[in-house]
């Protein structure tokens, strides 16, 4: 399959490529970014080696993509400009995976309230398919266009879903703390995120509705069949990448982990980049950064009556580009970790 990139120039679209150039069943034919048009791909990205010399970044021109040959597009765009991209090319017949916010939320006016402007085609909110996947069954016939998940959702929505839907947690008091790498505020320069603001230094931010919240949410809610509210506290620490999630949970009845944990055994049996951690052993960041797998693990909180959940990915593979990788070998009937792996 003849794919192409939009938008290859922060650390997400960075990394698709380095995904995309060698994977084994598509050809990567087509790289977009106005700030290295002309230059080669392994000038912008030496990591990719001699595989792109040939290849060269171009100029995001709408016209040229929708008459092209390529077949399929992943958007590593900022929310508002990607649907400007999304929906002509799959008016035009294009397949699309999406890794804004553009196409995550059902619910026009959810994204009005968080992402303050109204989303440009609402209309195509509710035909996208939400491309977490391990929880939904993606396929190229239910949509063309496949919203890819944020990284802080996928680390909350992945341990918390499947015990939402079997009942064995109470609906209410979710309260999750998160830490994110620096990667996942992007690559713009911004004093904030200097290496001397950053470096030896953690703190909260986008309190109390941070923009993933309203995704988290609803898709919670989903899996629960009633409306979901969380306590949700995003950080920001001193590392690349990678995210850790804490999530502390009410049980409901007695404390019972190794239901917790037969639960994430059935739903995510044979599935290969979903880890479960046993014998009292804990996610941590160091072990999952650089592939795509997220790790879960479960300890009881016999004083509180409460399950404490940890989950740990790395924001800008599981979190972003891999995953969206996943999503499509899916699609395409390839093997789910080829070129992953």
């Amino acid at each position: 399959m003849k794919t192409g990139i939009i938008g290859a120039s922060g650390y997400t679209g960075q990394e698709l490529v380095s995904l995309l150039i060698r994977h084994p069943k598509i050809e990567l034919c087509t790289i977009t970014s106005r700030a290295h048009a002309g230059k080669s791909v392994s000038q912008v990205i030496p990591r990719v080696g001699k595989v792109g010399q040939s290849l060269k970044f171009t100029n995001p021109s709408l016209a040229g993509l929708l008459n092209g040959e390529v077949e399929l597009f992943f958007l590593a765009l900022p929310h508002g400009t990607a649907a400007e991209y999304a929906v002509p090319l799959v008016e035009a017949g294009k397949k699309v995976i999406d890794l804004s916010a553009d196409f995550r939320l059902n619910d026009p006016k959810l994204y009005q309230e968080y992402y303050g402007s109204t989303p440009i085609s609402p209309d195509w909110l509710p035909k996208a398919q939400y491309g977490l996947p391990e929880l939904h069954e993606l396929s190229w016939e239910k949509s063309p266009l496949i919203a890819s998940p944020g990284c802080y959702p996928t680390s909350i929505i992945t341990p918390l879903a499947p015990l939402l839907k079997s009942g064995l947690i109470e609906t209410c008091d979710i309260i999750v703390n998160s830490i994110s790498g620096i990667s996942g505020a992007g690559k713009n320069a911004s004093e904030h995120l200097l290496f001397c603001e950053r470096n030896e230094s953690a703190g909260v931010y986008g309190l109390p509705k941070h923009r993933h919240l309203s995704e988290i949410e609803e898709q919670l809610s989903q899996f629960a069949q009633k409306s979901i509210v969380l306590s949700f506290h995003p950080h920001l620490g001193p590392m690349n990448r990678g995210i850790c999630s804490t999530i502390s949970v009410r049980a409901k009845g007695g404390l019972h982990a190794k239901l917790i944990t037969k639960c994430w055994e059935d739903t995510y049996s044979g599935r290969p980049f979903v880890q479960i951690l046993k014998n009292g052993d804990l996610p941590e960041t160091g072990r999952v950064v650089g592939t795509n797998r997220i790790d879960l693990a479960v300890q009881e909180d016999s004083r509180t009556n409460r399950y404490i959940i940890c989950s740990a990915e790395d924001n800008l593979l599981k979190g972003a580009g891999g995953q969206a990788v996943q999503s499509m070998n899916l699609c395409n009937g390839y093997e789910e970790d080829c070129g992953l792996s």
